[in-house]
């Protein structure tokens, strides 16, 4: 049961190889981080494995599983440099996909930036933003709810009622900050955000997050309920992952405060351990999954690094980052299994795949 609980909750969710970079140290510890030119060429460094002293025989086996799994694309950067891309099923290097709920660190990111730049700050209520009602709890319990519990995944809101994040869909089940439930109604941060910033959110994020990363091309495309999943192009998500990779900077340039990522990427509160800022967190001592009440004891995928912190989507969509390695890894495609689940025993068995690579 462990590994196979559905995440029925879940919701929302350039191309071309340049020159190889094999002169530089194989050490990752002591080679300079790159970032790939925001520039519109798709330029990208790479890193090839033997330059690592990584295990080629391990690289067929990992692919043949990816494929098997209905794997779309797959990329490996250490220290920003591609080791590994690959597009599986008839996918390509320009061709977009959904990011499903591993879109919702994007909703994370730009949060910080709204509250570095003054315009909120997460530790106020939600309705000193959007006005009261917007909820249908009662006016009491919906002023108990701040911007961190919508992050954090405890509102206190039934999550059980849906997609459609409208008032007459949000409503109580217990106070704010005593329940852990995945939920949507984190995208009320986004209106959050349009509200504060007399911008669209589209317009907010294009600006302030999409384009200082040079994910060109990527765009919210709306699902109903009010809600849009991010789609792009799998080396956009590869931009966003070293961006996370780096707590918040992009090529010099901090994005995001480093304070706020660090805390983003730490346990937001004391009932589930394995979930900050809506980013997984790999590692810690017990776990709850969406759809559940149940905690698990242990490490969510106990193959994996335990520093490793993870954006995790339907049909799994895969953005891992482990800061001990350097590393960041990204899966987009179609289910692995025909059970559709997001953190499934996929993650634990790809993992064992990964490791093989460098162990």
């Amino acid at each position: 049961m462990r590994k196979y609980i559905t995440l029925l909750a879940l919701s929302l969710l350039t191309f071309g190889c340049s020159s190889d970079d094999d002169t530089n140290s194989s050490n990752t510890t002591e080679e300079t981080m790159y970032f790939p030119p925001n520039d519109g060429s798709n330029t990208w460094e790479t890193k090839s494995i033997s330059s690592l002293g990584w295990n080629q025989s391990a690289v067929q086996p990992l692919l043949d599983y990816l494929q098997l799994k209905h794997s779309k694309s797959f990329i490996i950067l250490v220290n920003g440099r591609i080791v590994l891309e690959n597009y599986f099923n008839g996918h390509s290097a320009t061709t977009p996909w959904y990011w499903a709920s591993a879109g919702k660190t994007l909703t994370t990111t730009v949060t910080g930036i709204a509250e570095q730049e003054g315009l909120i700050n997460i530790n106020n209520k939600v309705s000193d933003y959007l006005g009261t009602g917007w909820t249908s709890a009662p006016l009491a319990k919906e002023n108990l709810i701040t911007c961190k519990n919508l992050l954090s995944m405890n509102s206190g809101l039934n999550e059980t009622l849906g997609d459609n994040v409208s008032p007459a869909n949000l409503q109580y089940v217990a106070d704010a900050g005593t329940r852990w439930a995945y939920h949507n109604v984190y995208v009320k941060l986004q209106d959050v955000i349009a509200q504060q910033s007399g911008q669209t959110w589209t317009n907010y994020f294009n600006t302030k997050l999409r384009d200082k990363l040079g994910m060109t091309g990527g765009a919210w495309i709306n699902s109903g309920d009010g809600l849009s999943v991010y789609w792009s192009t799998s080396r956009n998500m590869a931009r966003f992952g070293l961006m996370a990779l780096n707590k918040g900077k992009w090529n010099g340039n901090q994005i995001v405060n480093e304070a706020f990522f660090n805390n983003a990427t730490t346990t937001s509160q004391s009932i589930n351990q394995s979930y900050g800022y809506l980013w997984w967190l790999n590692g810690k001592s017990s776990y709850r999954l969406p759809q559940t009440q149940f905690q698990f004891n242990g490490s969510i995928i106990p193959s994996a690094p335990s520093d490793m912190y993870c954006a995790l989507g339907k049909d799994d969509q895969k953005i891992y980052v482990i800061p001990s390695k350097k590393m960041v890894i990204i899966r987009m495609g179609d289910a692995a299994d025909t059970v559709n689940m997001a953190l499934s025993d996929f993650d634990d068995v790809l993992w064992q795949k990964i490791s093989a690579l460098y162990q």
